[in-house]
């Protein structure tokens, strides 16, 4: 493989924001965001909170059994601090919203949120597999990376925006030639 290429993927493919070492790969959804995005969002009042995500590799393996349900899902490590706790619960109590920037996130908070819709600090594993029909209690919007066919996290979009609104977003996307995957276009779906 090409030598700077490889040194250039090694700074591109990583979020500004990342602290710990341990994940498989980055959370693709967060690197849209760069130092000077960040400021221009929290210059607007919005505020931004992390997590610690361990992206396993099996995020990236496709569905292959022929039912959704009988799919093993993958597991991935995470910690939701006091701090960020405390800051979505203070948000959701306010009224605000609470945009995940990722599946993983978005698996992640729907994994700690108790079902009065509280943000429990916590560290351990997710293997939470969100389908059709699941209920979400942690997370109002999502910013996330156009995903491939087969894929749990096409799935997990499904389960958020709704089937047929999926497959139009997918048309237009298609149609326009976005890019997919790791280093593709990004979505704000709410």
């Amino acid at each position: 493989m090409n030598q700077s290429f490889e040194s250039e993927d090694r700074t591109r493919y990583q979020t500004v924001y990342a602290k710990s070492w341990g994940s498989a790969a980055a959370p693709t959804a967060g690197l849209h965001f760069t130092d000077p995005l960040l400021k221009t969002i929290r210059k607007k009042g919005i505020q931004t909170a992390t997590v610690t995500l361990h992206i396993g590799l099996d995020t990236f393996q496709p569905i292959r059994s022929e039912k959704i349900q009988d799919h093993v899902m993958h597991r991935e490590w995470f910690q939701v601090s006091e701090e960020t706790a405390s800051q979505i619960n203070a948000t959701r109590a306010k009224g605000g919203r609470i945009i995940a920037v990722g599946t993983t996130v978005t698996r992640v908070l729907e994994t700690v949120t108790q079902p009065e819709g509280r943000i429990q600090a916590t560290e351990g594993e997710t293997g939470l597999f969100i389908t059709p029909g699941y209920r979400f209690k942690g997370i109002d919007a999502l910013i996330t990376n156009f995903h491939l066919p087969k894929s749990t996290l096409l799935v997990l979009l499904s389960a958020f925006a709704g089937e047929d609104a999926l497959r139009s977003v997918y048309r237009e996307a298609i149609a326009q030639r976005y890019r997919f995957y790791s280093y593709g276009d990004a979505m704000f779906v709410v």
